[in-house]
């Protein structure tokens, strides 16, 4: 018999692409579905950036580049940092890897021992706690529900601090509830972090340019704790190249040299072309990543208002990305027909079969009671999503 190893078999499936791969199959029976469970922009990726793909092409970008990305990358990386965010990075500390998915992986595996805790404020995206499973790391889950806006205290931080802690993970703007951090919720968790110098924390910024507050704090940016930060992000969002699999690492050098070990003996480097592309988002205009956050904005407003016009469903403003995560647990006991709703896993399962629209279980996000909606679709689409999921919901009883 062919043996799978323990660390392969104790993962689970991503949840989110479970979802979507079962609405691809609904869809491919010929029902109408409409999927609210993809977590990407549904613009094209921008035209110059396209160009440069071409143009990199052309030129016989085609060969290996260094493991942490062309020096030119870097560079462009590092002085977007500095000009938008104020963290200063060398492009020495700057690391690109297939994707933000990737290069947050490397970071975790290249700081985790087997044993050692990682906080993880709740909900939190999916493969967070996978990733840290993957280390041979525990996991320490710290919830906060809706009634909090899905943000973690500096008393619940304090509180989930051992001596085994090494590593907090922290995403804002999040996934899966939009909620972003401003700079003096953020100043309180660092308040905190600072007495503790032997932690290290990842800060996930993929969604930073998907924000509908006016303002962005990186936790790079606090000089209390900028030696141990390690931020996240990548061009999929914000430029909507989710396919180019272009994200990066800005960390401090020697997590920053033990990521580029770990990457030069699995995948090398990233696409060559992929990093051109990149290369031109970051230095070429910006105009697309304002056209499409405020597309964004325009979505989250119309998904709250007909959410809020829904009985049973409670939720708040999210302040960035393009998720709406309402709780849902007024319905669990109802039933339909023979069907009945126990847990947030059903309710979705039930949404996706009887109204034909795909959404994600809260339970996927470490905090059951709720579902997770994208709203990066046509807002024709969120109106007739939302018209479904409510027609479907009046008929639970």
């Amino acid at each position: 018999m062919i043996q799978i190893s323990d660390r392969v078999t104790n993962l689970s499936p991503s949840q989110t692409l479970a979802m979507s791969q079962k609405s691809a199959e609904l869809k491919a029976q010929g029902v109408d579905v409409i999927n609210l469970s993809v977590g990407e922009p549904d613009f094209n990726t921008p035209d110059h950036i396209k160009a440069a793909a071409e143009k990199a092409i052309e030129d016989n970008f085609t060969f290996y580049t260094p493991v942490a990305g062309y020096m030119s990358l870097r560079k462009a990386i590092a002085d977007n940092l500095r000009q938008v965010n104020g963290v200063e990075y060398a492009p020495e500390q700057i690391v690109v890897g297939g994707g933000a998915k990737q290069a947050l992986c490397n970071a975790v595996l290249s700081i985790v021992n087997p044993g050692d805790e990682v906080i993880i404020p709740t909900p939190a995206w999916v493969s967070y706690v996978e990733m840290v499973k993957l280390a041979e790391g525990t996991n320490v889950l710290v919830p906060a529900g809706i009634d909090q806006d899905f943000k973690i205290t500096p008393n619940q931080l304090r509180d989930a601090i051992t001596a085994r802690t090494r590593l907090i993970i922290i995403c804002s703007p999040s996934n899966p509830t939009g909620s972003v951090y401003t700079r003096d919720e953020l100043q309180g968790l660092v308040d905190v972090l600072k007495d503790y110098p032997d932690i290290t924390i990842i800060a996930d910024e993929i969604y930073q340019h998907i924000n509908f507050t006016g303002s962005f704090t990186s936790l790079g940016a606090f000089p209390e704790i900028a030696d141990r930060v390690v931020v996240v992000n990548g061009v999929s969002k914000a430029y909507a190249m989710t396919g180019w699999r272009i994200g990066f690492i800005a960390a401090p050098m020697p997590v920053a040299k033990a990521v580029t070990k770990l990457q030069s003996q699995y995948t090398s480097n990233p696409s060559s072309v992929a990093q051109k592309a990149a290369e031109a988002a970051y230095n070429g205009p910006q105009d697309c990543v304002e056209e499409m956050r405020v597309a964004f904005e325009r979505r989250r407003n119309l998904v709250v208002e007909l959410a809020k016009e829904i009985p049973g469903i409670e939720v708040n403003v999210p302040q960035g990305a393009f998720y709406l995560f309402p709780k849902v647990s007024s319905y669990f006991g109802k039933k339909y027909g023979d069907r009945v709703i126990s847990n947030d896993s059903d309710l979705a399962m039930y949404l996706l079969e009887e109204g034909h629209v795909a959404t994600v279980a809260g339970e996927a996000f470490c905090l059951p009671g709720y579902i997770r909606l994208s709203y990066a679709t046509s807002d024709d689409n969120i109106r007739e999503a939302m018209r479904r999921i409510a027609e479907a919901l009046a008929k639970l009883s």
